[in-house]
């Protein structure tokens, strides 16, 4: 939808449509600051610049010094941060401060691995070879406990507290499961095809569940986000990443990119299309380079595609509604329902 703008309101003024008193209420009223929704203002990206910061320094900016303590310790010191964050999500929720209570629970999400890792240092269960810190840098097969706990708690507190916001910590965490369980079936050391392979199926798996989950939520706030993103993220890259020979299978693989950007467009998701993009023009580029780099026209072709689309994007322009109702008209009336809320 074209954002409201005081511009176009009194356009609208001048055009009848409204009158000048609604205009100016209703401009009054999208000017209101919302405590709900994540907006660039000032106020929000303190919430998210200081949430992010003490996420990151209990997870990526984890150093060697906490090996100090012990394992005990670091579930202790994990436990009491945990109740902090519960008892200020609680208290932000109550006081209306949705942004603050939604990070306030997701830094206790992403706390978890912190414990786990704690508690089998403490219980002697932990392989001497690695620390904390490696979590977010190497592939272990190990990790799967940390994230299998972080998964569990994860969808508790989602459970419990319902905001977009905590699926980020577990899109990610999903997404370092798919690499450690590669390591898990091929050893320390997995092969990059298996371990592409792995990833493709598991970002297919992630954006299933992600259209799932925007599917139930459909009619309230966009849960999928993150996990369109991870999923989106974890399936092109182990696509992009297998290796063959045969011409066909590349032009399977820009077909399927093809898909996606039509998926993106559908569902009104941007990670679809901008890797899709990306996945198109390398394609081309092998074309270019590999097939056809002794013809020259090669890029004239291209060139034609390119208008013939641009030409193409006109008339679907022009007929956009009337070919869409068309098309939804076959749809279940779920996904019916969240193409509406997308284009509103």
């Amino acid at each position: 939808m074209t954002q409201i703008t005081p511009r176009k309101l009194q356009q609208a003024v001048d055009a009848n449509i409204i009158s000048q008193q609604q205009a100016e209420n209703l401009l009054s009223f999208l000017e209101l600051p919302s405590s709900t929704t994540a907006q660039f203002n000032f106020s929000h990206l303190l919430y998210y610049f200081g949430g992010l910061i003490a996420i990151g320094a209990m997870t990526l900016f984890m150093n060697l010094a906490w090996e100090g303590f012990g394992g005990w310790g670091i579930v202790s010191i994990s436990l009491v941060y945990a109740v902090l964050a519960l008892l200020l999500c609680q208290r932000f929720k109550r006081q209306g401060h949705i942004i603050p209570a939604g990070l306030s629970a997701t830094f206790v999400i992403c706390l978890t691995p912190l414990a786990v890792y704690g508690l089998q240092q403490a219980m002697g269960w932990w392989p001497s070879s690695s620390q904390y810190h490696d979590y977010h840098r190497y592939i272990q097969w190990h990790w799967l406990y940390m994230e299998i706990a972080t998964l569990i708690v994860g969808l508790i507190l989602c459970w419990r507290y319902r905001y977009p916001f905590m699926l980020m910590p577990l899109a990610v965490t999903l997404w370092y499961m798919s690499m450690d369980i590669a390591a898990m079936l091929a050893g320390e050391r997995p092969d990059f095809q298996l371990r592409s392979l792995v990833s493709l199926y598991f970002g297919l798996a992630m954006i299933l569940l992600a259209f799932w989950v925007d599917l139930r939520s459909r009619h309230s706030a966009d849960f999928a986000f993150w996990l369109y993103i991870f999923g989106v993220l974890t399936f092109w890259c182990g696509l992009s990443f297998q290796q063959s020979n045969s011409e066909w299978a590349k032009f399977l693989y820009f077909l399927t990119n093809l898909a996606m950007m039509l998926a993106g467009v559908i569902l009104a998701r941007r990670v679809f299309v901008v890797f899709a993009a990306m996945g198109c023009f390398y394609y081309f580029y092998h074309l270019a380079d590999q097939v056809f780099k002794d013809s020259w026209l090669f890029p004239i072709s291209l060139t034609l595609i390119g208008l013939a689309m641009v030409y193409l994007g006109i008339l679907w322009q022009k007929h956009q509604d009337t070919i869409s109702q068309r098309l939804r008209g076959y749809l279940p009336l779920a996904i019916q329902e969240l193409l509406a809320n997308k284009m509103h």
